[in-house]
């Protein structure tokens, strides 16, 4: 039968025929799995985009089925790289940590193992290079560093690549990350409902950090839900060490008199001690991320369920075959969730006037 002269769906087993081979090849090449040759997958695709093939839904569906209720061998690896100085820091933190996990489970779930791959010092990205390439590996997930990675002429257009965060300004990839701007803002609603009325904003991160920029930007967003004489500044702590810290800190209190105070800064409670304030009984205090910090309310991120979401970005390309650099740059925000603490006492205050 030709493919081409029928009204009918165009199968796999069609393509298969047309290209003369087994119809599990083609199946495993639409897949875009490293079972068979980078050349069968390409002209499976080309072949598939010239007949206007697409899935049978139904068929998709009981496939899946299949795969939900049985044990996925491990087809391929997914490789996560630490760039870290210290690589053993990275996945030190709660946060990062569930990123993998989430991503661990997601990977299972889709026929993969993702393995951690650490990029030290002592490797070169040509190294990186030819060490992935010997092993037949070509997806990887980029968590969030500390620290810029050099690197050099890695050839990206070789690999498909999703980063975690913002922190890596290159390579310029798909992105999964949580959302800053809304977690914020939902932060700054939650602490209104507690009872709080000059509710402030204290960062330590430079200015030029995006993640900064959109927290920043969902609590000025939300101050819109109070008067104008409730709307205190932003007071950034960057740049400022030792003593420093505490007198910036201690103006700006002076000043602005909050009673409650959302912050990316883990270590706020011990510096608000410093100009002697105690948390919750002199000032209340909620956080942009509650996982890595001793602050008990403020905002869960749900990394696992962005390291889960990173996976399924990465198989979505593999599947279109999307390798390199993409030339329009995706997104996914995932909304965290509100969690109260000791840090942060409902006042059971008379509703605000807005």
């Amino acid at each position: 039968m030709d493919p081409e002269s029928s009204d009918r769906r165009v199968s796999v087993r069609d393509m298969a025929k047309v290209l003369g081979v087994s119809h599990s090849a083609v199946s495993l090449a639409l897949r875009n799995s490293t079972q068979v040759s980078e050349k069968l997958r390409k002209n499976v695709r080309q072949l598939a985009d010239r007949l206007g093939y697409q899935p049978d839904p139904m068929l998709a569906a009981l496939s899946n089925y299949r795969r939900e209720k049985s044990a996925h061998p491990v087809q391929s690896v997914i490789a996560w790289i630490d760039a870290w100085e210290k690589p053993a820091k990275l996945r030190s933190f709660k946060e990062y940590e569930a990123y993998w996990t989430g991503a661990g489970q997601a990977a299972r779930k889709l026929g993969y193992q993702l393995e951690e791959i650490r990029m030290t010092g002592e490797i070169t990205p040509q190294q990186l290079n030819e060490a992935l390439s010997a092993r037949g590996i070509r997806a990887l997930l980029l968590p969030p560093h500390a620290n810029v990675p050099d690197w050099g002429d890695f050839p990206w257009e070789n690999y498909f690549v999703v980063r975690f965060g913002r922190s890596l300004p290159a390579p310029l990839t798909h992105l999964v990350t949580a959302d800053q701007t809304e977690n914020a803002a939902m932060a700054f609603e939650k602490i209104l409902e507690r009872g709080y009325r000059r509710i402030g904003f204290i960062t330590r991160e430079a200015p030029m950090r995006a993640s900064c920029h959109l927290s920043e930007a969902g609590y000025l967003i939300a101050q819109r839900a109070v008067t104008e004489e409730l709307r205190l500044p932003v007071c950034s702590l960057a740049g400022t060490k030792g003593a420093a810290v505490a007198k910036r800190l201690a103006s700006w209190v002076k000043k602005h008199r909050p009673d409650a105070i959302l912050t990316d800064i883990p270590s706020l409670p011990g510096l608000l001690e410093k100009i002697g304030l105690r948390v919750p009984d002199d000032i209340a205090v909620a956080t942009t991320t509650v996982l890595d910090s001793g602050i008990g309310a403020g905002i869960n991120p749900q990394p696992e369920e962005i390291g889960r979401v990173g996976v399924l970005l990465l198989g979505s390309m593999m599947q279109e075959g999307a390798l390199g650099l993409p030339p329009i740059f995706r997104q996914i925000l995932v909304e965290g969730s509100w969690g109260d603490g000791a840090s942060l006492p409902d006042r059971k205050a008379a509703p605000i006037a807005v």
